[in-house]
This record gives C-alpha cells, structure tokens and sequence, in this order.
C-alpha cells in the first residue's frame, strides 16, 4: 500500500470512530461518527429488559437531513415502554423500531409544543388503536401565551371531533364507547411569563407531576425564547433522569437536575451562537456548568443540528472547562444506564 493509500484508510477509520468521553458508553448505536449516522434498519432495538433504561428516539432538531429523527426518548423500566418524553417528527417511527407497546405508556411529558418537539402526537395516537390500549394516558406540558396553546389547548383542538385538524380522531378526547381510551391533558403551572419580563415562579420552584407506583415526575420553569417550556426530572426508585428540552440556560433545570444519575442536555448551538439562536439554546460552555453545578453523573447531549454536528470536539472542551464526568453524544435508538 502506498504512503497516500495508507494516510487515506487511516484518516476513513479515525472518522469512524464515535466520539465520546467518559465512561459513559450507548447501546444500540448506529454511529459511523460523521455526524450523518444511518438510520435504524428494520430490526427491533430494545433497550435491555433490566431497570431503569433511557433510550433517544429522536436525537436531531427540525432539520430533514442528516437522518435524525426530531426530538424524543423513551424511559423503560424492567422491559416496558413507561414514560415518552417529547415526540417530534420521525419519532412515532422510532417508537415503532425499538418494540415499544404503546398500551404500556403511563404518561407522554412535554418540553414544550414546537413542532420539532410534538409533531408525531396524532400518528402515535393512531397507532394505539392498533395496540390494545385500553386505560387513559396523561399528557403533561406547559402552559400557553400568545405564541403557543397550552398542553391542554393543544391536545383538545387537535382531536375536537367538530373542528380539529384530526377530528376523525375525536372519539379519543370524548370516547362515546368502552373500546377507546381517553387522552387526558394537563397544563404544569407556573404560568409562563410574559413576554420580555422574568419568568413569574420564585426561584428553584421544582413542581410535582405525574406519578404512580413505578414512577414519580416533576418539572421546573426553564427559558426557550419567548415560549412556555419546562425541564423534566423522572424518577424510578433510586434512579433519576432529567431532560433540559429546549432552553438558553435560565430558569431552573440546574436544581431540577441536582445529583441526577443521567442529564439529557440539547446540544443545538456551537459556542459562538448570537442573536435568536443564543435566546433559544445553551452552548456547551452552559450545559458544562450546569453539569457542574447539579453534580449529574452522567452527560448525553442531543438535539444534534446541522451547526453542532462535526463541531463535537469543540463542544466537549467547552464542556470540559466545567464538568469533568462522563459526557457523550446521542444517536437516534441509543440507550443509556442511569
């Protein structure tokens, strides 16, 4: 083999590599490390039937490249799906790869209703009638403002069997038979703020959710621009996991995840972001310091964008300067430990 022939395989095999850090390693990965990571065959990807599992159906944004389903993951205890945290467009899909049942579901939490964040709702909805789901199913998320309905607004007007976009769907808000379930939305207050003022809710405010005997939730107010958002803390015994969801980095996920096993943290700016982008999400240097500063275990970082991919190098040294501890970068159907 060449010189040249020999520094091209080199170079190919080093960009094959994905990049991680830690000790923290994700099952289920289909990284080829370029940040244009094949999507999922056909094949069942199930996390481990043990515990607590997380697993990222969707670890990209809104973008339609780079095979990424849009925001979303999944929460398994001992082999169930239990808990779906967001449900952006190509997760339904996702949901459908990993072996999921939807008649497992306990409760679908919301971010917050960007598209990105919500869109696949009515194709989950739909599938269930496929599944045997025959208790209701919570759905909790933020309140609305001028910009955004409220969980509530949104999920009613939706299925509205007189005027929503799904009304043939309608009989899941007002089931008029035994053989269907209801959807059961909920608003998680505080109120959001009002545009341009700070948020309303006194400092640290952690708010309890939904929980029954396999789970507990709980949310905490975070700033996304001018929209209503939340963070998520589910707990499963001893075990905790929190999703940032989309936030600049005020508000408070850093006490909702305080000495959290796993922290999900949306990694869709570089460094650099100005303007809109920087009102929207946290740079890495942000999500090391609230690494940092809630003493989280472990690290993922999603929401993987078109301006982060490739950049992770760069992010991870932001990171670096603050929290040291296992840190790597999702995939769509990876799965996590707490």
């Amino acid at each position: 083999m060449t010189h040249a022939r020999w520094l091209t395989a080199f170079l190919v095999a080093a960009l094959a590599a994905p990049l991680h850090a830690g000790t923290l390693t994700a099952k289920n990965s289909n990284a080829r490390g370029d940040g244009n990571e094949t999507p999922a065959g056909a094949a069942v990807r199930a996390c481990e039937p043990r515990g607590m599992r997380v697993q990222v159906l969707g670890s990209g944004g809104p973008e339609l490249i780079g095979g990424r389903a849009s925001s979303s993951y999944l929460v398994w205890i001992d082999g169930r799906a239990r808990a779906l945290v967001d449900l952006g467009g190509g997760a339904a899909l996702r949901f459908g790869e990993t072996g999921a049942n939807i008649a497992d579901l306990d409760v679908i939490l919301f971010t917050h209703l960007h598209v990105d964040h919500s869109a696949d709702l009515p194709a989950l909805i739909k599938a269930s009638f496929f599944q045997g789901r025959d208790r209701a199913l919570p759905i909790y998320g933020p309140t609305g403002n001028r910009l955004m309905p409220s969980t509530v607004t949104f999920v009613r007007e939706m299925f509205n069997s007189t005027s929503g976009a799904f009304r043939y769907l309608g009989s899941f808000v007002n089931p008029m038979t035994r053989d269907v379930y209801k959807l059961q939305p909920h608003d998680v207050q505080p109120k959001p703020r009002k545009l341009g003022l700070a948020p309303k809710s006194p400092e640290g405010e952690i708010l309890a959710s939904f929980a029954n005997e396999r789970l507990r939730t709980s949310a905490a107010s975070v700033a996304h621009g001018e929209l209503p958002a939340l963070a998520w803390r589910i707990q499963v015994g001893e075990k905790s996991v929190v999703f940032s969801g989309d936030t600049n980095g005020e508000g408070h996920l850093a006490k909702l995840a305080a000495g959290a096993d796993l922290l999900v943290a949306h990694n869709a700016v570089p460094e650099t972001a100005q303007g809109t982008e920087r009102s929207l999400h946290m740079p890495p240097s942000t999500i090391g310091r609230i690494a940092k500063n809630a003493n989280v275990k472990q690290l993922v970082l999603s929401h993987r964008m078109q301006r982060t991919v490739g950049r992770e190098s760069e992010a991870l040294e932001q990171i670096r300067r603050h929290y040291t501890g296992p840190a790597v970068f999702a995939n769509d159907l990876d799965c996590f430990t707490p």
